[in-house]
């Protein structure tokens, strides 16, 4: 049971923890997102890449929380594939970084190496940030094709197809 004593004192201590809002500063704010025709558009374009290209992938969309919005596997892809996918496009968002360079970034001995440990990460190539006027609004990942650098031209594949809905 919390005495009234404590309580006190941990309500004031989340007062000046918080400390005064400005006068000028908004309570609220607001965010883009990725609508689903649009997630789908940036997942058939970087799936139909990867086919062009021969393989067989897992794509993601996810918005800019990391939620999934569209996920797809190809006929013949891993069953590994869709939650890789999915992890390379979470990771993505997460850090609001791509993950080839996380990749590099999260090395054995590098200072950032701990992310690795983050449940859910995925230090993989083939996680692609979806931005729009300077704002991260989703990421895409796939998975499947040989290397991280073969997912990352499918994932910008996919990006591409949708820049000018998204007003670059």
């Amino acid at each position: 049971m919390i005495s009234m004593r404590s309580l006190f004192f941990c309500l004031l201590g989340l007062a000046l923890i918080a400390g005064p809002t400005r006068a000028d500063e908004h309570a609220l704010f607001a965010t883009q997102s990725l609508t689903p025709e649009i997630a789908l558009k940036a997942m058939r374009a970087a799936l139909g890449k990867c086919r062009a290209e021969g393989y067989q992938v897992a794509v993601a969309v996810v918005d800019r929380a990391g939620n999934l919005q569209a996920l797809v596997r190809d006929r013949f892809a891993g069953a590994h594939t869709p939650e890789s996918a999915r992890r390379k496009a979470w990771t993505a968002t997460s850090f609001r970084t791509n993950t080839t360079e996380l990749a590099e970034l999260t090395q054995s001995g590098n200072p950032q190496s701990g992310i690795r440990h983050i449940g859910g990460a995925l230090m993989l190539g083939g996680g692609v940030l979806i931005e729009a006027g300077g704002s991260l609004v989703g990421a895409i990942g796939v998975s499947g094709a040989p290397g991280g650098d073969a997912d990352d031209l499918c994932a910008l594949a996919g990006v591409e197809a949708i820049e000018e809905d998204i007003g670059f």
